[in-house]
């Protein structure tokens, strides 16, 4: 059973960090495309970050770039998103999802995003 467990999750004040860890098993991430997604109250879900296992090519949203890096172990199967300076307005739930690539380059992060972990709360606030 293909299994993503995201953590990490916790309050913060501003200006903070976390690290954020999604670990995956029953698969293994191999030429996947794993993507952090987060999602506020009465808002959209926004992609974040994507890495790509096969390569390790990334892609950040123009909206965290400067603050978050996304980094993975194959040997632990595990994605990693280092979130640094945190807002107030980075408060939301945080997923992570693996899928198989259509495209990633540092622009562009598009994948069949079909496993996806349950959320880590996100709160900052001082």
């Amino acid at each position: 059973e293909v299994q993503l467990q995201a953590s990490g999750g916790g309050a913060v004040q501003p200006g903070g960090s976390l690290r954020l860890s999604c670990a995956a098993s029953g698969f293994t991430l191999d030429n996947h495309a794993i993507g952090w997604f987060r999602q506020a109250p009465g808002k959209e879900r926004e992609g974040l970050s994507c890495v790509s296992s096969a390569d390790g090519t990334t892609y950040y949203a123009d909206s965290v770039k400067g603050r978050f890096t996304i980094s993975g172990d194959n040997a632990t199967n595990t994605v990693y998103l280092q979130i640094n300076s945190l807002k107030p307005e980075d408060t939301a739930v945080y997923y992570c999802a693996a899928g198989t690539i259509v495209l990633l380059t540092h622009r562009v992060c598009a994948a069949e995003f079909r496993s996806w972990g349950k959320g880590t709360q996100v709160t900052v606030s001082s």
